[in-house]
């Protein structure tokens, strides 16, 4: 086991989802009171979103991590107005918060192409600085990413959840029968007929406690955030972490997982959600699914039987529960098209809000608006 998990952290351990750089604006460039000419300002450190950049890249490409602008051009009398200092720009891989050291958010880079400035020039000497240049901005910031995929898969460790995306789109993730095979999120893409992508991120597994960082549980929450979709995956049969700790069955483990994510961010409950119900193709399969599928219709009855700790307020309402086994490929073709349906409608329900809105803001005293 040891040589094993030593082998999985160097095949896959190469990961970055965190880095941490300096960037710093340009000084500006002195100006020359005597003819009243002007400095150059200094360059300013953007960072623009690429395809295909990872933060590993950056680190391996600029291993001192430091991002520098140019300075601004002194005033002199072959040309009174400096020339402005050279622009630094880091290529940044897209799904990234900005966030400086005390936790203050600059902003976020979503898709290739996304620009943001970090640290501004100073300003070129002039006759409002008494012609003395000023420094640039500083920082040090923290490059967070965060997979933005359509749907995530959420589920405890050895739920099956590498099978299943192996199984339902081309991802290749590694998998094996123990616990946290999956030791940096794997992302795969589900190919419809008509040539339609759905984007899925399998995300290591989590543990109890992780909305409290256990088990690392911060790095692997934060990708949940930017998916659109939820896929819970719980093995029907139940799970045990190790001999130490408490079996939790089918239902517990839905539980359990909700309170998670209602524990690390509470909007997190709002997102649409499909449970998928693995590994029907153990004994006695149907009998604990329809023990399951009873136990979330009457919730309310069987939450009191539960730890207070443990319970959500909410319960996630689970779009569709669809049962199926990776193993076999049974019921795979469904969720693969319940994944589609289910992504559609809530874009076709998020267009028909904004459309309302739009009415409310053309009409706000007509109270009959939908």
């Amino acid at each position: 086991m040891v040589w094993l998990s030593r082998a999985l952290l160097r095949k896959y351990g190469t990961f970055m989802d965190d880095l941490r750089i300096y960037v710093r604006g340009g000084p500006g460039g002195m100006g020359h009171p005597r003819l009243g000419g002007e400095g150059g300002n200094g360059g300013d450190v953007w960072l623009i979103a690429q395809k295909r950049m990872t933060l590993k890249r950056i680190k391996d490409k600029y291993p001192v991590r430091r991002f520098i602008a140019g300075p601004g051009a002194n005033s002199s009398i072959g040309e009174l107005k400096g020339a402005k200092g050279k622009d630094c720009e880091v290529c940044v891989p897209p799904g990234i918060s900005v966030i400086t050291d005390d936790k203050r958010v600059l902003g976020e880079l979503n898709k290739p192409g996304d620009r943001m400035l970090v640290a501004k020039g100073g300003i070129g000497g002039c006759l409002a600085t008494n012609f003395f240049p000023t420094k640039g901005q500083k920082y040090i910031i923290h490059l967070d990413l965060k997979l933005v995929a359509d749907v995530g898969l959420v589920g405890f460790p050895n739920a099956g959840k590498s099978s299943l995306l192996s199984v339902i789109s081309q991802a290749k993730p590694q998998v094996a029968d123990f616990p946290f095979t999956t030791i940096q999120p794997e992302l795969g893409v589900i190919k419809y007929a008509d040539w339609k992508k759905v984007t899925v991120a399998d995300l290591p597994g989590l543990i109890e406690g992780a909305h409290a960082n256990k088990g690392r549980g911060h790095k692997f929450l934060k990708h949940v955030e930017r998916t659109r979709q939820l896929l819970f995956v719980v093995d029907v049969s139940g799970f045990q972490l190790s001999p130490k700790d408490p079996f939790r069955t089918a239902f517990e483990t839905v539980v359990i997982l909700t309170k998670e994510l209602e524990l690390y961010k509470e909007e997190l409950r709002n997102k649409s959600a499909v449970l998928a119900v693995n590994k029907m193709d153990l004994p006695n399969a149907q009998e604990k699914l329809h023990e399951l599928i009873e136990q979330l219709q009457r919730f309310e009855d069987y939450k009191y039987s539960l730890p207070r700790d443990m319970v959500p307020d909410f319960a996630i309402k689970f779009r569709e529960i669809i049962p199926l086994s990776a193993c076999t490929g049974e019921g795979t073709e469904d969720l693969i098209e319940c994944l589609r349906k289910v992504i559609e409608d809530d874009a076709e329900e998020k267009m028909e809000d904004f459309h309302r809105k739009q009415l409310r803001a053309l009409h706000p005293s007509d109270t009959r608006a939908p």
